[in-house]
């Protein structure tokens, strides 16, 4: 199962299954998503120590000039491919409630869960993207409970598939079920279980179902509350513990000065700032991810990065930024780059070891 402990902060790669990942940019260096860039991709980090793999699952670009995230390779069959090429590091799919009915992904995930010896994740999302629903011909609820509250018996279909012996019956609000059985089951018996979600019926999703909750904030002076207060969440109304994982865009180069020329080239001369305003204008609709107050004065950051903590600077830098994080009771975040298969090699040999003198990681 997925290391998570108090003197292992964990690191993971977001977004690579997508055309850009998290850069909402021009610039022709930017990251294809194709399948043979994220199997080297997958390989490597497998190698240098990456914890886990993140993908989004996106249907539709948010258009501008480049249509940012054109092209999404869909997770489940994305994670078994990767799981069978790789040897130690965890592969989440992430999987839209609304979207996937539970009784196929549960059978999805199972498999996958086999094909990589007891490896792959789950990231439960309840969604938020209304041309997504528009798409698939499902009603986005208005109400945010009521997404969370279809979301719930979801995975509980899903968990007890995972965990009951033989046949039984479901008889809920939104699923009437009739003779499930769930065979073959994961190989430790359930899957790590993630939550995407930043609204406060997120986190209280995560509070009740989920190993790690996801989730955006503004640094690590107010993730730190946030931190506090879905771990109390789990532990005092649900008698869980659980971890808290957030999300950060790395420009890590040898000098200050050549990182900021790099995530300026990127993130300011070359952003897409039509797909960057759609994006906003959708989270602001559709979504509680972030408050109003951040989407006021995160646009450099959505073009960075989708939202996401910046790590910029020389290896000391990041690794010193990570670390905070460390120290602010997160138990892990997920990175991004605007090449990830240029650009970790790097910052694998230059901020891992820094990490591991700090005391944030273990080799």
């Amino acid at each position: 199962m997925l290391r998570n402990d108090s003197d292992h902060f964990l690191l993971g790669l977001f977004s690579p299954n997508c055309s850009s990942g998290l850069a909402v940019t021009k610039v022709p260096e930017r990251w294809s998503g194709s399948w043979e860039d994220n199997l080297a991709l997958a390989v490597l980090a497998d190698e240098v120590g990456v914890d886990f793999l993140l993908p989004i699952a996106r249907f539709i670009g948010y258009g501008g000039e480049t249509n940012f995230h054109e092209g999404v390779l869909e997770p489940v069959p994305w994670a078994a491919g990767l799981l069978a090429r790789t040897k130690d590091i965890h592969v989440f799919s992430t999987v839209h409630t609304a979207f996937n009915h539970p009784v196929v992904t549960a059978k999805q995930l199972a498999t996958v869960d086999r094909i990589g010896g007891g490896r792959a994740g789950i990231n439960i999302v309840a969604g938020w993207n209304k041309p997504e629903y528009d798409a698939m011909g499902v009603d986005l609820p208005a109400d945010h409970d009521a997404r969370y509250a279809r979301a719930q018996e979801w995975w509980d279909v899903v968990r007890k598939l995972w965990t009951t012996p033989g046949r039984f019956d479901h008889h809920g609000e939104y699923f009437d079920l009739v003779g499930l059985e769930g065979e073959p089951k994961p190989v430790h018996g359930t899957l790590p279980v993630l939550n995407a979600g930043s609204s406060g019926q997120g986190r209280g999703f995560a509070a009740r179902n989920a190993d790690l909750a996801f989730t955006v904030v503004a640094g690590p002076e107010d993730g730190a509350g946030i931190v506090d207060a879905v771990r109390a969440t789990a532990r005092e109304q649900y008698g869980r513990s659980m971890g808290v994982l957030t999300l950060g865009h790395v420009v890590c180069r040898p000098t200050r000065a050549e990182a900021d020329d790099a995530l300026h080239h990127y993130a300011e001369e070359g952003a897409d700032w039509a797909a960057v305003d759609n994006l906003m204008a959708l989270q602001g609709l559709h979504a509680q991810s972030f408050t109003p107050e951040m989407l006021a004065t995160f646009r450099s950051r959505f073009a960075a990065g989708h939202g996401s903590v910046p790590l910029v600077g020389t290896p000391d830098d990041v690794a010193a930024e990570i670390a905070r994080y460390a120290k602010a009771g997160f138990s892990g975040m997920t990175l991004a780059f605007l090449d990830y298969l240029a650009e970790l090699p790097y910052v694998a040999q230059e901020v891992f070891p820094r990490l591991e003198r700090l005391g944030v990681r273990v080799r």
